[in-house]
C-alpha cells in the first residue's frame, strides 16, 4: 500500500508535477561554530608543524571553507535550517507538493535526511492570521525532495504573494566524511591562506585536480 493511501487519499498530482514551485527561500539557521577540518589536518596541510600562533585565524578560515563547500554542493556538512515561501498559484494537484530547494540524505534509508519543522499558511482575514498545520497533514517525500500535504484550507489568502511557508532542517550529510570532500576543503583552505586578497599581479591557473574537479561528482544533478 502506498504512503498516500495510508494517509487516506490518492496521490494524483504530486508524482507528475514539475519541481521548484517555491517563490523564495531563506536560510534561517546554520552552525557557524563547529569545526569540520581539524587543526591537525590544517596545520599538516600548510606545513605549520608545531606552530600554534595562527590557530584562531585558521579556525575562522576553516569555517569559511566549510560554508563555501556546503554552498557549492548544496550539501549540509552540519545541519542547516531553511524557510521556503510558496505562491498560491503554483500549488495544484491532490495532494499538494511543496518542493524543497536544499535537501540531505542519511546513511540509513529509513531515516529521513530532512526534518520538517512546520508548514504554515496565512488566511484571508484582514489583517491575515498565520496558522500552523498539524503534523499529520503532511510528510516528507525523500524520493521527490518535497513535502506532500493532504490539502490546504479554503481560507488560504489569495492576495498575498506567498501565503504558504515550510520550515525544515537538513541533516548532516554522510558525504562530509569522504576523504575527497575533505581534501577539496584543504585545497580551498590552502588557496585562501596563501592568497589573502581578491586581486593579484600574476597570472594564476587552476591545478588539474583542483577543488571543483574533486567536488563535481558529488554535486547533485536534479532532473
Amino acid at each position: 500500500m502506498s504512503a498516500d493511501s495510508q494517509l487516506g487519499y490518492l496521490n494524483y498530482g504530486a508524482p507528475t508535477r514539475n519541481p521548484f514551485n517555491y517563490a523564495k527561500t531563506e536560510q534561517i539557521g546554520r552552525d557557524i561554530a563547529t569545526a569540520w577540518l581539524t587543526l591537525e589536518e590544517i596545520t599538516n596541510q600548510l606545513n605549520l608543524f608545531g606552530d600554534t600562533s595562527q590557530n584562531t585565524y585558521l579556525s575562522g578560515l576553516e569555517l569559511a571553507v566549510r560554508m563555501a563547500i556546503e554552498d557549492f554542493l548544496g550539501m549540509s556538512i552540519f545541519a542547516t535550517s531553511y524557510r521556503v515561501w510558496y505562491n498560491s498559484a503554483s500549488l495544484y494537484g491532490t495532494p499538494l507538493a511543496l518542493d524543497l530547494p536544499e535537501v540531505s540524505q542519511n546513511t540509513d534509508p529509513l531515516l529521513s535526511g530532512v526534518t520538517v519543522n512546520a508548514v504554515r499558511y496565512w488566511d484571508d482575514n484582514n489583517p491575515p492570521v498565520l496558522h500552523t498545520l498539524a503534523s499529520d497533514q503532511y510528510y516528507y517525500d525523500a524520493s521527490g525532495n518535497k513535502v506532500v500535504v493532504r490539502t490546504l484550507p479554503t481560507d488560504l489568502n489569495s492576495s498575498m504573494t506567498s501565503p504558504v511557508i515550510c520550515e525544515y532542517t537538513t541533516a548532516a550529510s554522510p558525504l562530509a566524511a569522504y576523504p575527497v570532500i575533505k581534501q577539496a576543503g584543504l585545497l580551498l583552505l590552502t588557496h585562501l591562506y596563501n592568497n589573502r586578497s581578491d586581486t593579484t599581479s600574476s597570472i594564476q591557473h587552476n591545478i588539474p585536480w583542483g577543488v571543483q574537479v574533486l567536488l563535481r561528482p558529488y554535486k547533485p544533478l536534479v532532473m
